[in-house]
């Protein structure tokens, strides 16, 4: 049966024929991959390792912080954390506004604001300034964050997607890599220079909005059939009849109050708490991974080479990860990844020299990040475009409670008699909980968008 379908009509003999109707995540089914595929992909994987770097470069340069500002250690984490604090309420705003504006304005905006606020965090002459314009950092830029994974699906192919973007998600250990060699190459001037080169790096924006084209699927349900053609013909989609109309799921047409209405309660339920135990696992090893190596015997600059060659690392995961969710679909891939990451947290925990500290240390690593790659695919992947921008923000306030409330608890109880083990081992049983809950969702490789 053809893709495009005439609709139907009392059409007398001899009449013009009407307007042709397509669903339009049928453009994608047998769409090439090109060109235009890959410059989206680079401006967007660059943008994904910006806030990579955003969420970390603080870390980094926390001692001079601490000297400059002259407050101790707790002042500081709740400086890192204020970024945090102002993505939680700002990945629920972004989601909504991004179904509602579009997918480009989302980006521009959030960028420009984050620009602003980033540049004024440099001239804070204060611990409580600093903190209040890190937190407006971090709510405007969670628009960015909630909106690239979806952005980058409703342009590609379907028989691409999974595959590329898992590639889209290796812009966080470049990111990483990024924030530690700012650190170490201007760290010394100042953590007020390494902020203004985070400023500086909003001006992404700009390359964002002249390269990357609206989604087909946002301005076909705003009805700007024109608009959405001359993108898909952007796109190398094959040949549409000018003139058709492109049509949507009809449960699309609903508030943010259908992400919780039947079929898809039970998915943004589940995926919250995936979103919360899996970054939970991850972010709270992570955020402590420093005192936590120097607890184990390495120095300080043994330790940030560690997690120099973990970030390295974590590209090759990407790239399997990639590559098998293709062949094998979301979930099983994932749920492997997962296990796997438990496994090397595990081995991590345990060890009793550093040959096994280094071999868990890397598996996590590997393993934790393909499967990070694989779910900022699926999760956008599980909604209709009406709500994916709104489903995604709630997928990343999950995130960012944990963000938030993992290292406190974490620090609490590594300060107490829990030890260093058992506090790994503990945080190794968020890693489980999400491959049970993953276990609930649908496969979507394959299927078109809706």
């Amino acid at each position: 049966m053809s893709s495009i379908d005439p609709l139907i009509s009392g059409q007398a003999p001899g009449t013009a024929s009407p307007p042709r109707s397509m669903a339009v995540g049928h453009a994608f089914r047998d769409m090439p991959f090109g060109s235009i595929h890959l410059k989206i992909c680079a401006v967007l994987f660059f943008a994904f390792a910006i806030e990579a770097w955003e969420m970390l470069m603080l870390t980094y340069v926390a001692g001079d912080l601490a000297t400059s500002l002259q407050v101790g250690m707790t002042e500081v984490g709740i400086a890192i954390s204020a970024l945090f604090l102002g993505m939680i309420p700002g990945s629920l705003i972004w989601g909504p506004i991004s179904d509602r504006i579009g997918r480009k304005a989302t980006c521009a905006w959030s960028f420009a604001g984050y620009g602003v606020f980033t540049l004024l965090s440099c001239f804070a002459p204060n611990f409580e300034i600093l903190s209040v314009a890190r937190f407006l950092s971090g709510l405007l830029f969670s628009g960015v964050f909630t909106v690239t994974f979806p952005y980058f699906e409703e342009l590609l192919p379907v028989k691409v997607r999974g595959r590329a973007t898992v590639y889209l998600a290796a812009g966080w250990p470049i990111g990483i890599l990024a924030a530690l060699g700012t650190a170490a190459l201007i760290g010394g001037h100042g953590w007020r220079w390494v902020i203004a080169v985070s400023a500086l790096a909003s001006l992404w924006g700009i390359v964002l909005y002249k390269v990357v084209p609206e989604s087909p699927y946002w301005l076909a349900r705003r009805g700007l059939n024109e608009e959405a053609h001359n993108v898909l013909d952007r796109l190398g989609a094959a040949s549409i009849p000018r003139g058709t109309i492109f049509t949507v799921a009809e449960d699309e047409k609903q508030s943010i109050w259908g992400l919780f209405k039947k079929r898809m309660g039970r998915i943004t339920i589940i995926q919250v708490l995936i979103n919360f135990t899996f970054s939970w696992g991850y972010w709270g090893l992570q955020s402590w991974m420093p005192t936590l190596l120097e607890g184990r015997g390495l120095s300080a600059s043994s330790s940030f080479s560690f997690i120099a060659l973990s970030a390295v690392l974590m590209i090759p995961g990407y790239m399997t990860a990639s590559y098998l969710t293709g062949r094998f679909g979301r979930k099983w891939i994932f749920t492997i990844y997962v296990l796997a990451a438990a496994a090397g947290g595990f081995f991590f925990g345990t060890a009793s020299t550093e040959t096994e500290m280094y071999i868990g240390m890397f598996s996590l690593a590997f393993f934790a990040l393909g499967a990070w790659g694989v779910w900022d695919t699926w999760m956008g992947e599980l909604y209709p475009s009406a709500l994916r921008g709104s489903g995604y923000g709630f997928g990343i306030f999950g995130q960012r409670v944990a963000n938030t409330v993992a290292p406190s608890l974490v620090g609490f109880l590594l300060a107490s008699a829990t030890g260093a083990t058992s506090t790994i081992l503990f945080i190794n049983m968020f890693l489980f909980a999400t491959v049970i809950l993953g276990l609930f969702l649908p496969e979507t490789e394959g299927s078109e968008l809706e």
